[in-house]
Parts: C-alpha cells; sequence; structure tokens
C-alpha cells in the first residue's frame, strides 16, 4: 500500500513519479444516527481506496482523506462538523492540482458522502476546463450492481441504514453500536426528504428523522458488508484501470470547431 504521509520525501520523488493515478479520499463527520460512527463516510472512502490501492497493478498513491465534509443538512445533531461547499470544493481542487507539480494528474476522489457530490463535480469540472488534471469523483454506493435490491429490497441507499451500517460492520465493526440498531430504526425516517403539496420542505434531517437514520438499520450484517465492501473495491479498481490505460489528452473537453 502507497500512503503518501507514510513516505519521506526521497521516497515520494519515485513514488510520484511512477503512480498513473491518485486516490483522494474524501468523506464526512456528521451524525449517523445512536448506531454508527460519526466518521462512518470516511471510513468507507477510505478503506475502499487502500484496498485497490494495495491490489490493483497500476501504480498509483493514496492521498490522505479530506475528513470533513459538506454536512450543515446534519448541524441539529451533536457530532456534526461542516465545510461549505466553496470551502471543501476549493481544498479538493487545490490538493489536486498541487499533485500536478509531481506529474500526476489523473486523480479519482473516493468519496463517500452524497452531500459532497456537487462540490466535487465543480471542482472537477474546473480541473478539466483548465486542463490542469482530470478529477474523477467517485462514490462507493454510485452503482451497486444491484445488490442493494439483491441484499435489502431498496434502490440506492438511505442513511445510517443498513446498507451503510453493513458498510462499517465490513471496515470497522468494532465502531457498530448493536444495541442502539433498533432505537435508530424506531426513530428513522422510511424516504429522505419531506414533501409537501409537492413542495421539497424537507431541508435538513431533522425535518423528518427523529433519530437521524433513513431506513432499516436492523437489516444489516457483517456479511453484506463484505459484499458491498467487495463489489466497491472491485468497481474502484475497473475506474483506476481505465484511467490509466488512457493518455491524459484524451481526457481533456474537445475543442470547439
Amino acid at each position: 500500500m502507497t500512503l503518501l504521509h507514510e513516505q519521506t520525501t526521497t521516497d515520494a520523488e519515485t513514488t510520484l513519479a511512477e503512480a498513473e493515478v491518485a486516490l483522494v479520499p474524501t468523506g464526512a463527520v456528521e451524525q449517523h444516527g445512536p448506531a454508527l460512527p460519526l466518521g462512518t463516510d470516511l471510513l468507507a472512502a477510505e478503506a475502499v481506496a487502500r484496498a485497490v490501492d494495495e491490489r490493483t497493478p497500476t501504480a498509483t498513491v493514496t492521498l490522505p482523506t479530506v475528513p470533513v465534509g459538506v454536512s450543515d443538512h446534519h448541524r441539529q445533531f451533536h457530532g456534526t462538523l461542516s465545510a461549505s461547499p466553496e470551502a471543501f470544493g476549493a481544498y479538493v481542487r487545490e490538493v489536486t492540482e498541487s499533485l500536478t507539480a509531481h506529474g500526476v494528474r489523473r486523480v479519482v476522489a473516493v468519496n463517500g458522502h452524497g452531500g459532497n457530490d456537487d462540490a466535487l463535480r465543480r471542482a472537477a469540472r474546473r480541473l478539466r476546463a483548465e486542463e490542469t488534471a482530470f478529477l474523477a469523483p467517485w462514490n462507493w454506493f454510485s452503482d451497486l450492481g444491484g445488490l442493494d435490491e439483491e441484499l435489502f429490497g431498496q434502490t440506492g441507499i438511505g442513511h445510517a441504514d443498513a446498507a451503510e451500517t453493513s458498510m462499517v460492520y465490513a471496515v470497522a465493526e468494532e465502531l457498530v453500536r448493536e444495541a442502539a440498531l433498533a432505537d435508530a430504526e424506531a426513530g428513522a425516517a422510511d424516504g429522505w426528504g419531506r414533501e409537501v403539496h409537492g413542495a421539497q420542505l424537507g431541508f435538513d434531517t431533522a425535518d423528518f428523522s427523529e433519530s437521524g437514520a433513513v431506513g432499516h438499520p436492523t437489516d444489516a450484517s457483517r456479511e453484506k458488508g463484505q459484499r458491498l465492501f467487495e463489489h466497491a473495491t472491485d468497481e474502484l479498481a475497473a475506474l483506476v484501470e481505465w484511467l490509466a490505460d488512457r493518455e491524459f489528452a484524451a481526457l481533456l473537453p474537445e475543442p470547439h470547431s
């Protein structure tokens, strides 16, 4: 495993010269109900990134995890930290720009928090338009290959639900508070948001979820989490190979005719 922060500057000279793709885990420190840790999203992103770094034949380097993301919609729950979309996006963009000084121009933001999506896409679009780097935003839960329906009888994932709880079982089992899973589910919402006469008025999680959870966390298991983790690492490994196989110029916008 090639973790940049554990290397010396001498080591890094060789690592960065050889690296074809860099991985930047991004997550959140936010409430995930009474049964899951505040760091659920960063733990999942970091674990998947490190697993792929270790197994892929492509030369990769993994950067330190960006822990705090865009989480203002969870602010009423204790422990939640948040950055503005502008600050978060600028941070990821500038870290990516600094990588290019060492010759690494293909980067994957290995993301564990949906609230980061818009900021990551804006950062990626700017880096590409300026022809500085190609940043690929990637969520471990974006394409579950049907496992969401097979394992949980739903499309996509909720929040602190069975899927996220299963994933924490896979990457940090000791942090799941099993005794609190029933309480999390008792106060959970069945779906994300709150609609009133066609208007989406669930601006914050507290508007529609008492416990902070959305879904059915008691349906989680270690076995389901391992399947999610294996699928996510397969998907990310395939993306890394796809990026490594392409010339950087081919990843840039098509010129105007």
